[in-house]
């Protein structure tokens, strides 16, 4: 191992092969946790009464030390990639409902009453009118969701070599190498940054109506409402 990046061979990849797969083990898991998350929260809504039960099935989930949801799941995934991105799925509803439910809820009564009034069924409504305004809300749970899921993906070192970054720092500690550790720490900690620049760039990217330093909130300015209409109708 006389290179900077030169790896254990134990590991079976190459350094920026580990960043790729912590890349994707952190992330897959976090889409799939929005996708859940999208309709449950307009579900609770619709439903009032939904929202305290499901907030706090989420928030109880999140409890649950990650080793422990892995010993659990072992035996229904094995030592697997699925093992180490179920919980991850799972944590990401305590951030994204919330914020999608606030977002949602923050929508001004008379821009749906001004979709409602030019035709617009209530499925429609929600996809153009409601998660485009609440966006900045849901994009600010996805960098949450996202740089702890990054976080995260290294505490699969403790099943099964499932842990990318996470290995890298297993095997500095094993070989006694200093330098493992710091590539460890150090990609992960950039893979964190990079991921939330590209967030905030998204972010400038769909919602061009807001300015720039407004808080990602709801409530709003009647030109924030009128754009989103505008672009929200054929």
């Amino acid at each position: 191992m006389n290179g900077l990046f030169d790896m254990p061979s134990d590991l079976q990849n190459t350094y920026w092969g580990l960043l790729g797969l912590h890349l994707r083990n952190a992330l897959v898991p976090v889409l799939i946790g929005l996708l859940v998350a999208l309709p449950v929260a307009q579900l609770c809504v619709r439903l009032r009464w939904l929202y305290p039960p499901v907030l706090w099935v989420t928030t109880v989930l999140y409890a649950i030390p990650s080793l422990a949801f892995f010993v659990v799941l072992i035996d229904y995934t094995g030592l697997s990639e699925t093992t180490v991105m179920i919980p991850l799925a799972v944590y990401s509803l305590v951030v994204f409902v919330p914020a999608i439910v606030d977002g949602v809820r923050s929508v001004p009564r008379e821009t749906l009453d001004a979709a409602t009034a030019m035709g617009i069924g209530p499925v429609r409504r929600y996809l153009q009118v409601q998660l485009p305004i609440a966006a900045p809300a849901i994009i600010a749970g996805l960098r949450i969701a996202s740089v702890s899921s990054i976080s995260l993906v290294s505490v699969g070192m403790l099943i099964g070599n499932q842990g990318a970054l996470g290995n890298l720092l297993n095997s500095g500690m094993i070989y006694n190498q200093p330098r493992l550790i710091w590539l460890s720490v150090l990609g992960t900690a950039v893979l964190a940054v990079a991921v939330d620049a590209l967030l905030i760039g998204l972010r400038l990217l769909v919602t061009p109506w807001m300015p720039r330093g407004s808080r990602p909130a709801g409530g709003g300015s009647s030109s924030r409402t009128g754009a989103a209409l505008e672009k929200s109708t054929p």
